[in-house]
């Protein structure tokens, strides 16, 4: 399928680790230029290292809770590519600010680290998606339909993604600009992983959840989320496609539960 994606230029926050990587990969094996914006981290470095031969991977340091910071990448995008066809906002985490195991100024933190920075990255990249009638793609999470427990303000921030959303798609009609959500649930990212080996058996707490998976009994992989963010990206193969929530989770969210 032709995504016609060449030489687009794509915006991925958290572009360089777990979903947000499996994202960069697949724009970049359709020929698309992907600048990450993220904090620099070990795993984040030897990922670019990786595809910088192609030169089709740009980077720009970047803390997403800083609006200021924001503004910065936005600016760097423009001078060194000048313009963007997408913007993928992706960064975040889980980080269990619960009603009681929480308080007012963690809350607060939180939703700068996973809410904030999408707004703004939008708002400072849409001049240039006017420009290209471009697409937005806000990688959001199945907490956000069905609660959690013990994770209030990465709740909030699901759930406000997938307001804006819509509310984006409306805004943005006049100018052609897409905006849709993909929601992941149970995607066996290195953060993933690294919260299963915490556990006292870790083999038994995974499989204890993909028994509940009705689509195969396993993880959604970080590819299947890229596969349908890149598709939503892509103008030619879903033009007519906005103020969507699409969730890639095997079923985990909707289907009956007797059927595992």
């Amino acid at each position: 399928m032709d995504l016609d994606l060449k030489d687009r230029v794509i915006v991925v926050t958290g572009g360089g680790a777990g979903i947000g990587e499996a994202i960069t990969r697949f724009c970049i094996d359709e020929g698309a230029h992907v600048v990450v914006v993220s904090r620099a981290s070990k795993g984040v470095l030897k990922f670019l290292e990786e595809m910088q031969p192609g030169g089709r991977c740009d980077f720009v340091e970047t803390h997403l809770e800083d609006t200021l910071q924001c503004r910065r990448a936005i600016e760097y995008v423009e001078r060194q590519h000048g313009r963007i066809d997408g913007l993928v906002n992706n960064a975040g985490v889980n980080d269990g600010v619960g009603l009681a195991s929480g308080d007012p100024d963690r809350f607060l933190e939180s939703l700068r680290q996973n809410l904030v920075h999408y707004y703004a990255m939008a708002h400072y990249a849409l001049p240039m998606l006017k420009k290209s009638q471009g697409s937005i793609v806000n990688i959001s999470s199945k907490v956000a339909l069905t609660g959690q427990g013990g994770t209030s303000a990465y709740a909030a921030a699901k759930g406000a993604q997938l307001a804006l959303t819509r509310e984006w798609a409306a805004e943005l009609l006049p100018f052609g600009i897409r905006v849709n959500s993909v929601l992941p649930a149970e995607v066996l990212t290195p953060l993933y992983k690294r919260w299963l080996e915490s556990k006292e058996h870790p083999a038994a707490a995974l499989k204890a959840i993909t028994d509940r998976i009705p689509l195969g009994h396993r993880m959604t992989e970080g590819s299947e989320i890229a596969a349908m963010t890149v598709f939503l990206l892509s103008s030619k193969q879903s033009g007519h496609t906005t103020a969507q929530h699409l969730i890639v989770d095997g079923g985990y969210t909707h289907l009956d539960r007797t059927l595992t």
